[in-house]
């Protein structure tokens, strides 16, 4: 085999490969945490020899001459899916609790997401014009990259959480994922208030224990995954917790259902009767809570328009499978009259059994933020 037919074989095997990689990726709820960091390693080597074996397509790229608007285009796609892949790989190191534990930068889950499904999207986009540029059928081919884009969008925004809503079984060890740094509050402490479907649920007996169903299996026990986040706040804080409780019809046990009725419950406005948290002697309140359909449950809603809560300050934990804090800041703040409300960390549900010190540094921050502007009050 001569050098240039085993640089065009080794080529198309290191490029099916990166395509492969990239669906397997995708696949995280089934690869877990282990195989999905070193797929990521194997990636980046493939792409290595990928612009290695390139170098001189690439370097045409930037040289003049006239070029069809399907090259240009080419171009433009090639650029900017390199760019994105540069991206994906400091978010990917962001997010790394395995490899590159100290890389701080871009550690955010659901921009590494997006920039996923932007690379798949491109890539796919990239492979196909080089068909479409040597095709005669010009229409069935740009139909063909038009679906495989749309396809990967679908993949990366819809297929994936919806894996792990309904796919993956989390196990947590309370004690390792609770207890951490401890955080003093700045003034009186606060009172962590959460609402979560264990205890608002009536579940089956062999339900799944799913992240992205805001459930997990704590110690061997159902547990709502936003009553572990109070937990770790109330750890950090050594402060008190109190639920938010549904006391009429309770949600049902399938999360689909769930969220059928939570849609029903938010397009009629609804306000479920509810155990009021007494939130009297607290300055603070730290309100955990899920992302349903963009905005708060309906029961927190009940919980804020029918608790007095001017003057106080509340600080927003929010859960989610999607992204953000969405409509609910916005939201809460028109249903807590009189009270001041701050974002302070909106978690992906994969992220959640790990929260524990992200959750201290925003906390860390936001008291000192509040001792700041106190000072610069007093002056």
């Amino acid at each position: 085999m001569d050098k240039r037919s085993f640089a065009r074989k080794t080529g198309i095997a290191a490029d099916v490969l990166m395509y492969l990689i990239l669906l397997v990726q995708m696949l995280y709820v089934f690869t877990g945490n282990i195989i999905h960091e070193w797929l990521g390693i194997g990636f980046f080597l493939c792409l290595i020899v990928h612009i290695i074996l390139k170098r001189k397509v690439i370097s045409g790229m930037w040289k003049g001459g006239k070029k069809s608007a399907a090259r240009r285009f080419s171009d433009i796609v090639t650029v900017l899916l390199f760019l994105c892949i540069i991206v994906l790989m400091l978010s990917s190191m962001g997010v790394s609790r395995l490899l590159f534990p100290w890389f701080k930068f871009m550690g955010s889950s659901d921009f590494r997401r997006y920039m996923a499904t932007a690379v798949l999207t491109l890539a796919v986009v990239h492979g196909g014009m080089h068909g479409f540029i040597r095709t005669k059928k010009k229409k069935t081919a740009a139909l063909l990259i038009a679906a495989g884009a749309a396809a990967s969008i679908a993949i990366g925004l819809a297929l994936v959480p919806y894996m792990n809503r309904h796919f993956r079984t989390v196990t947590v060890d309370r004690s390792q994922a609770v207890e951490g740094e401890k955080v003093e509050w700045s003034g009186s402490k606060p009172l962590v208030v959460y609402f979560t479907r264990v205890g608002n649920t009536d579940f089956e007996e062999d339900v799944d224990a799913v992240s992205g169903a805001s459930l997990m299996l704590c110690d061997g026990e159902l547990t709502g995954s936003n009553r572990l986040i109070a937990e770790m706040v109330s750890n950090a804080l050594d402060c008190d917790m109190k639920p938010i409780n549904v006391t009429g019809e309770k949600y049902p046990s399938s999360y689909g259902d769930t969220v059928s009725v939570a849609g029903k419950e938010l397009r009629s406005n609804a306000r479920p009767d509810i155990e009021h948290p007494d939130v009297s002697g607290y300055d603070s309140i730290i309100l955990v809570y899920p992302i349903w359909w963009g905005t708060v449950p309906m029961p927190v809603a009940t919980f804020l328009e029918n608790t007095d809560l001017s003057g106080k300050h509340i600080y927003l934990i929010a859960t989610q499978g999607s992204s953000g804090f969405v409509k609910s800041t916005a939201d809460i703040r028109e249903m807590a009259k009189g009270a001041e409300v701050t974002e302070v960390v909106s978690i992906y549900c994969d992220d959640i059994p790990t929260a524990r010190q992200t959750i201290a540094d925003k906390l860390k921050k936001y008291r000192d933020n509040q001792y700041y502007d106190r000072r610069l009050r007093s002056t």
